[in-house]
């Protein structure tokens, strides 16, 4: 209604405002072409008063109009107005920013520029291409996601504990993209350190053995998970789980006015749309709460909960509250976790017999035939299979459905 509004009070003032000028060449040419100028509009408002009279009044209705809509934007959604008054909508942005990749080099005989540049959950992924396979993808899997800097240089020589390359490239005439895996026998470098928030950026050094002819070296930024932000806040318009885990949280955190909201796992969610309807499940304050949410998506807001009425927290109780879940209720509680770690003992065996205890969890699988599948447990088919869901940059998702007698290692990578 706020838009509606400024909308009609723009046209009512252009309509005016040409009734004016009409007004003024009825009067005489020179008052025609006088009144374009500003200046001698006003002159011409005072000297002819009797003539510009109605179109001012109309202009009048018009500002009055534009305030009324300007005041509900204001008090609804106050950052709309100001984005409307900085002219930032002048200037197009790519929604997230993208990180700045400076490398040079080929990967398989050809130019590697990649485009995305990540690292989730240990593993590293450099992508060229924005389709579901891309055209050229450099995957790197690290024993563990870094906490902090990640410095690591790994020689030809070197046998334990190295990470694992993956090459994939899709060929014009191809469907499905060519793999190459590579355990030893090439040179790593990888010297990043923390950007805030939510960055790594660094040296990036590698040569693979010269039969993949793959070599790429240079600057290198990356995303550690897949959250964007914009002028240091969240840009709730990027598509990813995380940001409807972050959209959903804060929802919650108003709508039950605490800050004690543990979110549970979200259901899968296909990319692009504009709305999405979902079953959250979530504890607030200790206690399970189960939700039906809907969720849309605008070029203002981003993605949001519909009919969001609910105000934001009390400064002092977002700074206090957090503080305060930190301290553990009881040291005795620590033991229960460290005993909950499905991690330990964890096998393909134990996976088949109670495929419910690891519903959702990240874990990695690699067959016999060279085929890698990280992303999260979503059951077993009828035939059997493991059915892995593995998230493509943030906007996409693959289902690998793999043989269990196939399967050569099965990691579990989260408690």
């Amino acid at each position: 209604m706020d838009a509606l509004l400024i909308l009609a009070g723009l046209l009512l003032f252009l309509s005016a405002f040409v009734w004016l000028v009409m007004r003024a060449f009825d009067t005489s040419l020179l008052w025609g072409w006088g009144s374009l100028i500003p200046p001698i509009t006003l002159l011409f408002i005072f000297r002819k008063w009797s003539k510009a009279r109605t179109p001012v009044i109309l202009g009048g209705l018009a500002l009055g109009t534009m305030i009324v809509g300007l005041a509900q934007m204001a008090a609804s959604s106050p950052e709309r107005v100001s984005d409307i008054f900085s002219l930032r909508w002048m200037h197009a942005e790519p929604a997230g920013g993208n990180p700045q990749i400076r490398l040079a080099g080929e990967l398989n005989g050809q130019s590697f520029n990649p485009q995305t540049a990540e690292l989730i959950d240990g593993v590293l992924t450099l992508r060229e291409g924005q389709d579901f396979y891309a055209r050229r993808e450099l995957t790197i899997r690290l024993p563990a996601q870094p906490a902090g800097a990640l410095k690591l240089d790994v020689l030809p020589q070197d046998r334990q504990r190295v990470p694992v390359i993956e090459l994939n490239w899709l060929l014009p005439e191809q469907d499905l993209p060519e793999a190459r895996r590579i355990t030893r026998g090439y040179s790593l470098r990888l010297n990043l350190q923390p950007v805030a928030p939510n960055k790594l950026a660094g040296e990036f050094h590698l040569v693979l053995p010269a039969r993949f002819k793959t070599s790429l070296s240079g600057e290198l930024e990356l995303y550690t998970d897949r959250l964007r932000y914009r002028d240091g806040k969240l840009d709730t318009g990027y598509d990813s789980r995380e940001t409807l885990g972050r959209v959903i949280e804060d929802y919650l955190q108003r709508r039950f006015r605490s800050t004690n909201v543990v979110m549970g796992e979200l259901p899968p969610i296909r990319f692009p749309s504009k709305k999405l309807a979902l079953e959250v499940a979530t504890q607030v304050n200790g206690q399970k709460v189960q939700l039906p949410l809907e969720l849309e998506k605008d070029d203002w807001h981003g993605w949001r909960v519909a009919n969001d009425r609910y105000p934001a927290l009390p400064r002092a109780q977002k700074v206090a509250e957090p503080a305060r879940l930190e301290q553990p209720d009881a040291p005795e509680q620590a033991e229960p976790r460290n005993m909950l770690d499905r991690r330990v003992r964890f096998s393909l065996q134990r996976l088949l017999l109670n495929p419910d205890n690891y519903q959702h969890l990240m874990m990695r699988v690699e067959t016999d035939g060279g085929v890698t599948a990280q992303g999260r447990f979503a059951g077993i088919s009828k035939e059997g299979d493991l059915i892995i869901r593995s998230q493509i940059s943030g906007a996409g998702e693959a289902t690998f459905n793999l043989h269990a007698a196939e399967v050569v290692n099965i990691e579990l990578l989260e408690p």
